[in-house]
């Protein structure tokens, strides 16, 4: 007597989550204003705040979705602000050069003309002299 087969149960497959299509907006920071539109025919994506309307667009592939779309957005964002911010940080270096510059000059003056740079006025010399 021979034991009957058992049927193999059919693999269970996992259920992927939606990705996000509305995203908020990284100008005016309104939630859930953001959205994004593939458009296969010209190979563009395009994400548009609706608030303050501000656009992206970038090239795109048969893979591409909504939020990479719009993680391309941010990513150009934060690249951006970067060399403003490198910009911003050399400015700043050149401004303190120019300064100490200055400073230096001022002392210099001061050490030709006898006077204290602290307090001011004569040093002892320059009273001996009187």
């Amino acid at each position: 007597m021979g034991k009957r087969k058992l049927r193999a149960k059919p693999a269970t497959t996992k259920r992927m989550d939606k990705l996000d299509t509305v995203f908020s907006c990284p100008f005016c920071n309104h939630g859930s204003s953001v959205e994004c539109q593939i458009n296969m025919k010209e190979v563009i994506g395009i994400a548009t705040c609706r608030i303050c309307e501000e656009s992206f667009s970038t090239t795109i592939t048969a893979l591409s979705e909504a939020i990479d779309i719009y993680s391309e957005w941010i990513d150009e964002c934060e690249r951006v602000n970067a060399v403003e911010d490198d910009v911003e940080q050399e400015e700043e270096v050149e401004e303190e050069k120019v300064y100490e510059e200055e400073e230096e000059e001022v002392r210099k003056r001061m050490m030709k003309m006898n006077v204290c740079p602290l307090k001011g006025s004569l040093t002892t010399e320059t009273i001996d002299l009187y």
